[in-house]
């Protein structure tokens, strides 16, 4: 799976270039809002706000702005947007299963931008259920591996209670049962090992291979999803061969 966490590497870069131009922290706000909506604005008691916040710090987003969604989402403000969220399924290229996770103001105008990417990349939505059956909630921790051995660190995320490790050249991907990532997350970086990213996911319960071509043309359809304003996440189930992932950034370079 190690072309999978390089993958992942080239995406979280992606995320710090976006960050930049703010498009990181208006979705990033978005889910501050929503999360302080469902569950209030204490972080100690909202597991989901917690998360939030801790993935806005990760992405260096001021203090001030993280603190105004959450009041804005807690409805402490007078600005307060009702943000919706929604989860879209459809098909990439060659069958890749892809579900789309989207916090919008506006449902229709969401809904139609989605169409208009997966269309565009050669895809096209489904219905609700036609893909999801093949995806299943997952708390997920991201770290880098700092040189450490394969052996060691599937020692220390299993002791922590990982339910599955994947090690990749530069970075270490850790699920858990979805009630216990805070805990493992704790566990982990007591144990030396400090997350870059964590949260709740939904992780295909196989993988699809393509060719490595077909894959890249999978991928630019994932980009063009996540530069939609409204989509927070997006999930496939594509096998990330190395070989493809090269290609990919070669071809983006």
């Amino acid at each position: 799976m190690s072309g999978h966490s390089h993958w992942a590497t080239i995406k979280r870069k992606k995320g710090a270039a976006d960050a930049k131009k703010g498009a990181v922290f208006t979705r990033l706000g978005r889910e501050l809002a929503v999360a302080a909506r469902e569950g209030g604005p204490d972080p100690d008691s909202n597991f989901r706000l917690r998360l939030a916040m801790d993935k806005a710090r990760a992405a260096a987003m001021p203090k001030d702005k993280i603190e105004s969604a959450i009041r804005r989402g807690a409805g402490l403000d007078k600005d307060a947007a009702a943000f919706e969220e929604a989860m879209y399924e459809g098909y990439g290229p060659h069958g890749v299963a892809l579900m789309v996770k989207v916090l919008t103001d506006n449902k229709n105008r969401a809904v139609a931008d989605v169409r208009r990417a997966f269309s565009r990349h050669g895809g096209n939505m489904a219905e609700a259920g036609a893909v999801g059956w093949g995806f299943e909630q997952r708390g997920y921790i991201s770290a880098p591996r700092n040189g450490q051995s394969e052996d060691k660190l599937f020692e220390m995320a299993l002791e922590a209670g990982a339910d599955d490790v994947d090690i990749g050249d530069e970075s270490v991907e850790v699920y858990t049962a979805p009630d216990q990532l805070h805990a493992v997350r704790m566990a982990l970086e007591k144990a030396g090992l400090k997350a870059e990213s964590a949260e709740l996911v939904m992780k295909p319960r196989n993988l699809i291979s393509v060719a490595p071509k077909d894959a890249v043309s999978v991928m630019g359809l994932i980009d063009a999803l996540e530069e939609l304003d409204d989509v927070q996440q997006v999930y496939s189930n594509l096998d990330f061969s190395e070989e493809a992932v090269a290609q990919y950034e070669a071809q983006a370079a």
